[in-house]
């Protein structure tokens, strides 16, 4: 097992009880959420999203990030369900914002649109607050998942994120999967 992702996955573990921290300041930052069921088409092949859709509008920043991820996932060689899984989760994380320190609303060290620590391994400050380094690392991190093609995207996105919220991911496939299809061939 990569020792970065082993360590972010024992660090984060022991520190997942306060998970909790962080939920207040994001929300406090976010765009309201709608979590009304949204009825658009699935990416063939992909599991269905599972439960409640949550759906969020984007400002020019978090488009930007969507198109960073896309292009970090296709520099990276992996396919569009990849592009899927690092863009709900970071809806999840941070709403699609780079955030920086918040201060002390922060949730720990957590930086960028994963919410990634320095002390867990993850890079530098900068490095995670870098759009391309963030999606490679969590990219990096998904690969070492075994089947996570073919697993709910709450399963493959928690193996990598170890949160305290495992399941809070799976609200945010389809508007990830609109956004990969709207965005992937642009």
């Amino acid at each position: 097992m990569n020792t970065i992702f082993r360590k972010s996955m024992l660090s984060v573990a022991g520190l997942a009880f306060a998970g909790g921290v962080f939920a207040g300041p994001i929300a406090a930052h976010a765009n309201p959420v709608d979590a009304k069921p949204v009825a658009v088409a699935v990416q063939s092949g992909a599991p269905k999203p599972q439960g409640d859709q949550s759906h969020i509008t984007l400002n020019d920043e978090q488009t930007a990030n969507v198109k960073a991820i896309i292009a970090a996932t296709k520099k990276a060689g992996l396919p569009e369900r990849a592009a899927v899984i690092s863009i709900a989760t970071s809806l999840q994380e941070s709403k699609l914002e780079n955030l920086g320190h918040l201060g002390d609303a922060n949730d720990h060290d957590s930086l960028g649109l994963f919410q990634q620590r320095p002390t867990s391994g993850w890079g530098t400050p900068e490095q995670i607050t870098n759009p391309e380094y963030s999606t490679t690392a969590f990219l990096k991190g998904l690969k070492q998942v075994d089947g996570w093609q073919d697993m709910p995207l709450t399963d493959a996105a928690q193996t990598v994120q170890v949160s305290a919220y495992p399941d809070a991911y799976a609200q945010w496939e389809q508007q990830a999967t609109d956004l990969v299809g709207q965005h992937w061939n642009s």
